[in-house]
């Protein structure tokens, strides 16, 4: 019994903290300019991916419905929950977006 209440506290305390240290799509959608050359952490599932020569990137939609055009090297598959850091960047060909290392 005492194993299952720690396992069960456990749980809580790592699955309650997964989402801190993030920055919300929807904040980084509503207050763009806020974070322009920032280093930020988002979370979400993987949508649209494409790959056009050296150019790489997807778009990454968390449980609301918001999105994020995300750049990076690698390509993880559709449909994928992944959690990503990288630089909110801007500009005049692709907007706002992740630059991600």
């Amino acid at each position: 019994m005492k194993k299952s209440i720690a396992f069960a506290v456990f749980a809580l305390l790592f699955f309650g903290c997964a989402g801190i240290g993030t920055t919300p799509i929807e904040e980084l959608n509503d207050n763009p300019q806020k974070y322009v050359g920032e280093k930020v952490t988002v979370s979400g599932t993987v949508d649209n991916t494409v790959k056009l020569g050296s150019l790489s990137g997807y778009t990454l939609t968390d449980d609301e419905g918001n999105s994020l055009r995300v750049s990076s090297g690698s390509l993880p598959k559709e449909g994928k929950s992944v959690t990503v850091s990288g630089v909110f960047t801007k500009d005049s060909l692709f907007g706002y977006y992740l630059q991600v290392s």
